[in-house]
């Protein structure tokens, strides 16, 4: 059996509730790509600037935006 990794985003969404930032201040007042917001948003992988882009804006570290989980899957 083979062992493949997933990206949930849960984080983000917690650690912005935390924070009382919601995704309109994220992307009208701290600029962030609409179109990168909705990629995360359906779970599709983004890249290590992005998130470290969202820990910037949010100060916080990648774990509290990222998880990375994995699942088997048969050959």
């Amino acid at each position: 059996m083979q062992r493949k990794a997933k990206f949930s985003y849960e984080p983000l969404w917690e650690t912005m509730r935390n924070r009382g930032v919601s995704t309109y201040q994220l992307t009208v007042k701290r600029d962030f790509n609409r179109g990168t917001l909705h990629n995360i948003k359906h779970g599709e992988n983004v890249t290590l600037e992005t998130l470290t882009e969202l820990c910037e804006i949010l100060d916080c570290r990648i774990e509290d935006v990222v998880r990375i989980e994995f699942y088997n899957v048969e050959e």
